[in-house]
């Protein structure tokens, strides 16, 4: 039984591409195509442990489901015209299953099934979801763990590719000529994107998950098999093998980040460089101009080709990181090209171009944006600013390995005249957090300046010197992180600004940020089908649910709501009192609160997921007695209604929880 597992398991990694590709091209429908793929994987599943595995299992698998797709056109009375059709072609499949020739679903089919999960109309992450999961015949739990979210995130973000491909009519057809650029940079896209986040985690313990490159690799070959002419296919390939082939020599015993400078090439996998280099021909011979992958393709040939770190061609490479910027002017290409500059020309030539992205907010939360400046300042022998960067980089850093080795660089970095020590003085993480532990400053303000302080450390460093922080950097960070907000949110850490300087003794702190004034307009409230989908969304918590239909029935406050207890709650009359405000519901948030009180009498009526650390407890009025956990705070509510929102906004950025609230009162 073990065996034959394992072998479905393998047939299906293997095969289910290109059955899902086949059923789609036949029911036009890719999440139907799906689940009738599962039904002949449960078929053999049942079958095969019993009866054998077939001599072509990838053909069985294919026969049952298309006879599926076949019963299902019958059943639904469509296609009535096509019964004949697909009837032959069944034979003609089982037919040479029976002659132990090779099924040819069609490769283009496979093809299709790769731009149609790629399609632009899906947000990136979904699109590399689905690609994992139709392609990849990866489960929502293996993605998961690749991606380090809930495998409950995968499912819905799956199926909401899924019903956005339905709803805009996205046909399963290859793109015209007219159309292909765009369609095959998005498949690339979506490909390197895989493979980035397994070549450099984003977050986790590990800094590599070298399972999410091997499947990029296995996408990128295929997709090379499947459009042998087109020159930025192969030229991803050949980028992606040659930065596998230095997988060894990424990391060292611990685990700990290896630079590209510094690593044996000894290690590095002369196999996969070999298959880059053959690769990037292919892609030379393809002809046409450079493009994205191309330039990035010959970057890593550069790399390649030295035997040493000092033998590398550093001009070469800044002079092709030039014309990848003219390609694509992003913040990311610049900083690579900034570490280029150095290389070739003097650390100076780098920093240079670093200082001015530094205003830049796409690198605002990027940690490599202040390793970068801190390697050109330990080059220039300017030692302490070295070592703060460093430990900027590394509290900006969701991996916990490079965060650990970015410390251990700051902790390396020699003061002034000794060893390597903390700056005199007080320092910025410390006064902020001395100043939102004073007594006299109530939760509400603590959370506000909270996060004026936590950026202004995060983008200055907890280690700066206090005396050091001036009112241009500080309008620097604030300008990058709510330049665009609405006057009411630009004023509000304008004023938290304000009033740490006073306390401080930093007069003129926000002396570069000006009062703004505006009218403030009203976000349109959701409307029936959208509530409907929250309504009635099964991956929805039931405490999200209780409190989204609270906030829409009762037309209250979010911090109203927020702020009501268990003993403040009047179930029989459907309303509540919250300091001078009551709130009131419908029966949508009747049946929904018993269940989610659970008994409770007391505390808050929206908790926390778990319960507070010992340096984190709430006063006892935000503390629950009976579970020990804290009141939800708005911000963590306000992220979560953003997280579920964002499949139904446009700009797939998510709603705030004020869209709940109805146009008009006379609704609650």
């Amino acid at each position: 039984m073990p065996d034959t597992s394992r072998t479905i398991d393998a047939v299906w990694k293997l095969e289910s591409a290109k059955i899902i590709a086949t059923l789609t091209r036949m029911v036009r429908d890719v999440g139907l195509a799906e689940e009738l793929a599962q039904d002949a994987l449960v078929a053999a599943l049942e079958q095969w442990p019993g009866a054998g595995v077939p001599d072509n299992p990838g053909a069985w698998l294919t026969t049952t489901a298309k006879r599926r797709a076949v019963d299902h056109i019958r059943r639904s009375r469509l296609l009535t015209d096509k019964q004949e059709q697909l009837a032959r072609e069944l034979e003609g499949v089982e037919g040479r299953q029976e002659r132990q020739e090779p099924q040819d679903p069609g490769q283009d089919d496979v093809l299709r099934l790769m731009f149609l999960s790629c399609h632009p109309v899906l947000p990136a992450r979904d699109r590399a979801a689905l690609t994992l999961r139709l392609l990849g015949g990866l489960t929502a739990e293996e993605i998961a763990r690749a991606f380090l979210v809930t495998a409950g995130a995968v499912s819905r973000g799956i199926a909401d590719a899924k019903r956005t491909l339905a709803e805009h009519r996205v046909p399963f057809d290859l793109p015209q000529d007219t159309e292909l650029p765009e369609r095959l940079s998005s498949v690339l896209e979506v490909i390197y994107l895989i493979f980035n986040e397994g070549y450099s985690a984003t977050s986790g313990d590990d800094l590599m998950r070298p399972g999410l490159c091997l499947e990029a690799l296995r996408l990128g070959r295929l997709l090379a098999e499947l459009a042998p002419r087109e020159a930025e296919v192969h030229a991803l390939v050949a980028l992606m093998e040659i930065q596998a082939s230095r997988s060894a020599a990424r990391t060292g015993p611990a685990g700990e980040p290896v630079q590209l400078h510094e690593q044996n090439r000894g290690r590095w996998d002369q196999l996969l460089v070999r298959r880059g280099f053959t690769a990037m021909l292919r892609a030379r011979e393809a002809g046409g101009t450079p493009g994205p992958y191309m330039l990035q393709a010959a970057i890593a040939v550069c790399h390649a080709q030295a035997r040493t770190a000092a033998e590398t061609d550093w001009a070469q490479i800044a002079t092709l990181y030039g014309a990848l910027a003219r390609l694509l002017p992003t913040a990311v290409v610049q900083l690579n090209r900034a570490v280029a500059l150095g290389m070739a020309y003097g650390p100076q030539a780098g920093l240079d171009l670093v200082d001015s992205l530094v205003a830049d907010p796409v690198l605002r939360d990027y940690h490599l944006l202040p390793s970068v400046r801190g390697d050109l300042l330990l080059r220039l022998d300017r030692g302490p600013e070295a070592r703060l960067e460093f430990l900027r980089a590394a509290a900006l850093a969701k991996n916990a390995a490079e965060r650990a080795f970015l410390r251990r660089r700051a902790e390396e970095v020699p003061a002034p005249g000794g060893p390597a020590g903390p700056a005199p003085g007080p320092t910025l993480g410390g006064a902020a957090g001395a100043f939102l532990g004073r007594a006299d400053l109530d939760a509400a303000t603590v959370r506000s300046y909270g996060q004026t302080l936590r950026r202004l450390r995060l983008d200055l460093g907890d280690v700066a010197p206090l005396s050091g922080v001036t009112a241009q950097e500080v309008a620097r960070v604030c300008t990058a992180a709510w330049g665009g907000a609405a006057a009411g949110t630009w004023n509000r850490h304008r004023s938290a600004v304000r009033s740490f300087g006073a306390w401080a003794g930093l007069d003129g702190l926000a002396a570069g940020l000006e009062r703004r004034t505006g009218s403030r307009t009203r976000a349109p409230a959701l409307d029936p089908v959208e509530l409907d989908a929250l309504w009635n969304d099964p991956e929805v918590p039931l405490r999200e649910r209780t409190l989204w239909r609270l906030l829409h029935e009762s037309a209250a406050g979010v911090k109203a709501v927020l702020s009501l207890n268990v003993e403040d709650l009047d179930l029989e009359d459907r309303r509540a009192r919250a300091g001078d405000t009551r709130v009131s519901w419908r029966s949508g948030t009747a049946r929904l609160l018993p269940p989610l009180l659970a008994g409770r009498t007391r505390g808050p009526v929206f908790l926390s997921e778990r319960r507070p650390g010992p340096a984190r407890t709430p006063g006892p009025a935000d503390l629950c007695p009976e579970t020990g956990r804290r009141r939800l705070s708005y911000e963590r509510a306000e992220y979560l209604f953003k997280e579920a929102t964002k499949p139904l906004d446009p700009k797939h950025e998510g709603y705030t929880l004020r869209r709940l609230k109805p146009g008009t009162r006379g609704t609650a």
